[in-house]
């Protein structure tokens, strides 16, 4: 059968169309009406486009065939004059272009998934009869006809999915930072180019990984004649996983514009498809790509997404990707290994088929473990939170380009930002950039607007031009970053970590000698771990805080944390039992990873005797599971590295011995009722922001048989409460239009007289007696330690 455009066919058939005068979506009802099989998978917006060129079409070749009789005499002579020629030759050249256009209409609409058979043009198919495609759909696979149209995709110029990243101005292919002459013949003599990317120097924050990265991945693809001779492999593949914002991404393209390498990027999601056979098709197209380029650089993003575990894939789909993605990765290892054994030296040098692919995940425990095998990605590297020392390097990284004022304390930012990642701080330091523009538009605008400005609107301060002299004096303070700070919620929290609270030691009266013990313990080891490691000091790192409610003990682990700058993971006991079986032990676990992820991070378990009942209780059964798993992380010894556990209970008689052990919750220290000494450090603490009068005597008030079985918690609630009375008496005085109103701006010595009457019933003397008799019971005194 012959074969005609597509556009000519619908031309032919509208014209069968009964409606007088259809508009064009008569015409596409009429064209999905009486040829169902044509023209239903195609999209409407498509067809509607095909009817409109075709009545286009139709129109020229009604006026082209106007008949010569109809014409007069006048035009008959004018039809030899240049000027009809010349027309007569656009016409031609109209006719040339339509031919042309529905060429290309042709070839989108068979790359739009549509119906792609050829077309009949015989009398039958044009009036309406059925027409027979070429290749019947139930006798042909779907591999098959994908197999068609990818060819047909390739013939017409259309790339699918993967792309090498290409210079507009001319085409060719980015090097990461140098540019490759021919895809086949890719120099590896570095010719940096300026400003082209991030370079390794841009990352900060993790040295020792560079310098890994450069000993194992970049001299050995620069210098590819030193593995070959002494015969060794170079790294295949490189598995980063980590935290989101650690800078996974930022790496791979660093490492690719050190190489000087074509780099393919692609997000694993632009990998799968729906049609069957098609993501395989995709990732043999991206790794052909860069073995025809080789030495290239394949960079798979949320690589978790094609390569999880086969045996939890529910779907056929998934099990085939992943063995397809091995099946590359070994091809182009083998390809390697070939071009190694067959070259000279001198021709390794020049080129070598070598295909570095990278991956990248937040959950690299998913994916398949035939794929995190050696000879695929032989290297794994772990991009954490970042410690202190690691924000430091960061920060001056970010700030290199920031008109900073004057002297600027990086260490004091660091410490403001435990648990920040490097995207955090990016966006931190972004943001103090915008809340200076804004503190120094707000002084402008205030300088203009009292100032007599001449023929302006006061309204459009803002379009006055600014003199060199002005730009000059601007710069960001440390106030823009502290106020940044507030402002920039990190990632880590939404991942489970706990801010920090703003908890100090002045903040925590009393209490000396458990600061003593977490200061060298903790605080010492995470600020100095050089000296400890000397010194081969090992303390303790499992504390269990013991004793009556109210005593601060969840404020002394806040002030610890706040003081080490370690990152904080809060866990309330309860909050973790869960009513489905492995639950409460999943939840366990991924804390404590989370945990040494992090490290150094301060894990504080609130409540902790709701996890460790008595096995063999009543009741116990019930976390049984979940105090096997808390011991079995407990026990980690040296995966535990840099994670400090601090547990606090009322009732450590409840808690079962076996977490009591060395090793565990080795260190017990005791939190009992303060001293009358202790008493006025709490209160006068607690006060500390309070506008106390001066006529009150907080030591006489401390010292009082009042106060003497008071809690921390207790005098908190005393400041509180003589707050309240001042507030509610100057309300009071003010309403009533009194004048001594304005006299009572302090808490005054009456109102904390009002405070004890509220707190001192009977009730609250029952309880502070209740808990001298477990004081004397359980032994020592506040602060005491009990090994």
């Amino acid at each position: 059968m012959g074969k005609m455009p597509i556009l000519d066919i619908i031309g032919r058939r509208i014209q069968h169309c009964r409606i007088p005068n259809p508009t064009d979506d008569d015409l596409v009802e009429f064209l999905e009406s009486n040829y169902p099989r044509d023209y239903s998978r195609t999209k409407r917006k498509q067809l509607e486009f095909m009817v409109r060129k075709a009545r286009d079409k139709n129109s020229k070749r009604m006026r082209e065939k106007l008949p010569a009789a109809e014409e007069d005499e006048e035009d008959e002579v004018a039809a030899a004059t240049p000027s009809r020629k010349r027309k007569k030759k656009a016409n031609a050249s109209e006719a040339k272009l339509s031919r042309m256009e529905a060429e290309h209409v042709k070839s989108s609409f068979m790359f739009s998934g549509t119906d792609s058979s050829e077309v009949s043009t015989s009398e039958d198919g044009i009036y309406g009869e059925k027409l027979e495609p070429k290749n019947d759909l139930m006798k042909d696979s779907l591999r098959d006809k994908y197999v068609k149209q990818t060819k047909a995709e390739e013939a017409s110029g259309v790339e699918n999915h993967v792309e090498v990243e290409m210079d507009e101005k001319r085409g060719e292919a980015i090097t990461g930072g140098k540019k490759a002459a021919a895809r086949s013949k890719v120099s590896h003599e570095f010719e940096p180019k300026k400003n082209e990317g991030p370079r390794l120097c841009d990352m900060g924050g993790m040295s020792q990984i560079l310098e890994d990265l450069t000993m194992e991945v970049l001299a050995p693809l620069c210098h590819p004649q030193v593995p070959s001779y002494l015969g060794v492999r170079p790294v295949a593949g490189i598995l980063l996983h980590g935290p989101p914002g650690c800078g996974k991404t930022m790496l791979a393209n660093a490492i690719a514009n050190e190489a000087g390498l074509p780099f393919y990027k692609i997000s694993a999601t632009e990998i799968v498809s729906g049609v069957s056979g098609a993501s395989e098709e995709n990732i043999r197209e991206l790794f052909s790509k860069a073995c025809r380029a080789a030495p290239s650089v394949v960079f798979i993003d949320e690589i978790d997404a094609i390569a999880l575990k086969r045996e939890s894939s529910q779907r056929d789909m998934g099990r085939r990707i992943v063995t397809q993605l091995m099946t590359c990765m070994d091809e182009s290892r083998q390809t390697l290994q070939a071009a190694s054994s067959d070259s000279t030296p001198e021709t390794s040098v020049q080129a070598s088929p070598h295909v570095l692919v990278i991956g990248a995940t937040n959950h690299p425990d998913e994916i398949d473990p035939a794929l995190r095998r050696p000879g695929r990605f032989d290297s794994e590297i772990y991009l954490g939170v970042p410690d202190e020392n690691a924000r430091i390097q960061i920060l001056s990284v970010l700030t290199r380009g920031l008109k900073l004022e004057g002297a600027f304390d990086l260490l004091k930012i660091a410490r403001l930002t435990p648990g920040y990642v490097g995207a955090d701080l990016a966006s931190l330091a972004n943001k103090a950039g915008n809340l200076a523009m804004q503190r120094i538009m707000k002084n402008r605008k205030d300088k203009l607007l009292n100032e007599p400005m001449e023929d302006v609107d006061a309204t459009e301060w803002w379009k006055q031009s600014w003199l060199p002299g002005e730009l000059e004096n601007l710069s960001i303070t440390m106030d823009d970053f502290e106020e940044a700070v507030k402002r920039v919620q990190p990632s880590s929290k939404r991942e489970g970590f706990s801010t920090i609270p703003n908890v100090r030691w002045e903040d925590v009266g009393g209490l000396d000698d458990l600061r003593k013990v977490f200061t060298s313990h903790i605080v010492k080891q995470i600020k100095f771990p050089e000296k400890c490691k000397l010194f081969g000091v090992n303390f303790d790192t499992g504390f269990l805080l013991y004793g009556p409610p109210g005593c601060g003990k969840t404020l002394l682990a806040k002030a610890v944390a706040n003081e080490a700058g370690a990152n904080f993971i809060h866990i309330k006991g309860p909050e973790i039992l869960n009513k489905y079986v492995g639950e409460s032990e999943t939840a366990i676990r991924a804390i404590f990873n989370r945990a040494r992820t992090c490290a150094p991070c301060i894990l504080f378990f609130d409540e902790v005797d709701a996890l460790t009942r008595k096995r063999g209780k009543d009741g116990g059964w019930v976390v049984e599971s979940v105090a096997m798993q808390l011991m079995m992380e407990l026990d980690g010894g040296d995966t535990r590295s840099g994670v400090y556990v601090i547990g606090a209970t009322n009732r450590r008689e409840a808690m079962d011995p076996a977490f009591l052990r060395p090793g565990r919750f080795g260190k017990h220290l005791y939190v009992g009722c303060p001293s009358p000494d202790q008493r006025v450090q709490i209160l006068k603490a607690v006060s500390r922001k309070k506008p106390i009068d001066p006529d009150v005597d907080l030591d006489a008030l401390a010292r009082s048989a009042a106060c003497g079985n008071f809690t921390g918690a207790d005098l908190s609630a005393l400041v509180h409460e003589a707050s309240v009375a001042a507030f509610e008496e100057a309300e009071t005085l003010e309403q009533s239009g009194a004048v001594a109103a304005a006299n009572v701006s302090t808490i005054r010595m009456r109102h904390f007289e009002q405070a004890l009457a509220a707190l001192s019933g009977p009730r609250k003397m029952a309880k502070n007696s209740e808990d001298i008799k477990k004081r004397k019971l359980v032994g020592g005194i506040s602060g005491s330690i009990a090994d």
